[in-house]
C-alpha cells in the first residue's frame, strides 16, 4: 500500500484525513489502479498561479495542477489545490465545499491515472468519474456503523 500525506499552506484542513486516505485507496482500486505516493497539498490561488506560470506556462487561476512522480511504482504524484478556487466552484456549483474538494482530488487522481479532459467527450466521462468518485465517499460502509 501507498503513502497517502496532506499539507496545508492555508487555514482549510480536511475534517477526517483517515476517511478520505481510504476513499482515495478505494477509488484507486475500482480503477485498476493502486497508491505509490500520493501529496495532496492545499493552497492558495497565488501559489497556484505561480505554479501554473512556472511549470506549466498558463497564466490564468485554476483549481488544481497534478504533478506525476514517474520513477515511484505505483499511482504517485502531488496534487496542488487552491482552495480558493474551490471555493468558488462549490458556491457556483451549488456543492458543499467537501464534495468540491473530492472532486477536484478525484479530477487529479483520473488524470495521474491518463484520463483528459480536453475534449467535450473527455469531460463528459471526466465528471461521470468524478461523480462516481464523490458518491464513493458517501456510502456507507459496515466499519462507519
Amino acid at each position: 500500500m501507498g503513502e497517502i500525506a496532506y499539507h496545508y499552506q492555508t487555514t482549510f484542513k480536511l475534517k477526517n484525513e483517515q476517511r478520505h486516505t481510504d476513499w482515495i485507496i478505494n477509488v484507486l482500486t475500482k480503477q485498476g489502479a493502486e497508491a505509490g505516493v500520493l501529496n495532496v497539498i492545499f493552497t492558495s490561488d497565488q501559489e497556484l498561479l505561480k505554479l501554473n506560470k512556472l511549470y506549466l506556462d498558463h497564466d490564468y487561476f485554476t483549481d488544481i495542477i497534478t504533478f506525476e512522480y514517474e520513477e515511484i511504482p505505483g499511482l504517485s504524484g502531488d496534487l496542488f489545490i487552491s482552495i480558493d478556487r474551490v471555493r468558488e466552484n462549490a458556491e457556483q456549483a451549488k456543492a458543499t465545499l467537501e464534495d468540491e474538494v473530492r472532486r477536484v482530488i478525484a479530477h487529479g487522481l483520473f488524470h495521474l491515472m491518463g484520463h483528459n479532459d480536453k475534449t467535450e467527450s473527455d469531460i463528459v466521462r471526466m465528471r461521470s468519474l468524478e461523480s462516481e468518485a464523490i458518491e464513493m465517499f458517501h456510502v456507507k460502509h459496515l466499519d462507519d456503523v
